[in-house]
């Protein structure tokens, strides 16, 4: 074999392991998003617990944390830049990456609109009844979009080993399972909590998805 090519496979190698690395890194921040927000939400009602509505566990979710903790802004904005930076095996891959990844900019950009949020909002300043439509809308199409690349673009790839069915399995899973998350928010059903729950869960699954991805579980892995 060749400098050549035994360098042009070293290189490959190492592109494919940096690649790894950043979907585990998405993944997790997925995975650890509504906890976080809900840590520091927690803390801050120890904190200051007067400046907390009364119904704001009651209607809990993770966009309202926004205004009590950095962590929705934080996290959101490091996995969003990541999703716009990714680079993908074709343009699909990194179209429907960088449009996510715009879109969940938006969510941090432009704030919901809950029991604790003032009459102007976000880094424009917009009035709040605004910013939330242009937040909920960026919401749904984040998580479309992230369901969509989990069941049709990571399950491509002309792999055709055990551990390849397998991982195939569970992003349309995940897929499903964030796709089925979005009706849940406009069914007529309530209990404590109900949109941190959802949200908690569908970014579970974003996570999930990522993370098999990134092959960092070692039985998913091609051998």
């Amino acid at each position: 074999m060749s400098n050549c090519e035994e360098e042009f496979k070293f290189t490959k190698k190492c592109a494919e392991s940096w690649l790894k690395r950043i979907r585990n890194f998405a993944g997790f921040l997925g995975m650890i998003l509504p906890w976080i927000a809900l840590i520091g939400a927690t803390i801050a009602s120890k904190a200051r617990p007067e400046i907390f509505p009364e119904d704001f566990w009651e209607t809990l979710s993770i966009s309202a944390t926004y205004y009590f903790t950095p962590a929705l802004a934080g996290i959101l904005t490091t996995a969003a830049i990541v999703l716009i930076c990714y680079k993908g095996y074709d343009w699909k891959d990194e179209l429907i990456t960088t449009i996510s990844g715009i879109f969940g900019l938006m969510i941090v950009i432009f704030p919901c609109k809950c029991s604790s949020s003032p009459d102007l909002v976000g880094f424009f300043q917009l009035p709040v009844n605004i910013s939330d439509k242009i937040h909920c809308t960026a919401a749904v199409l984040f998580f479309l979009l992230l369901a969509i690349n989990s069941m049709f673009l990571f399950t491509l790839g002309e792999s055709d080993t055990k551990q390849k069915h397998l991982r195939n399995f569970i992003y349309k899973i995940c897929g499903i399972g964030m796709f089925c998350t979005l009706p849940l928010l406009i069914i007529p059903f309530e209990f404590p909590a109900k949109i941190f729950v959802i949200e908690a869960i569908a970014l579970t699954f974003f996570g999930i998805s990522w993370l098999v991805k990134g092959q960092i579980f070692g039985l998913f892995s091609d051998k």
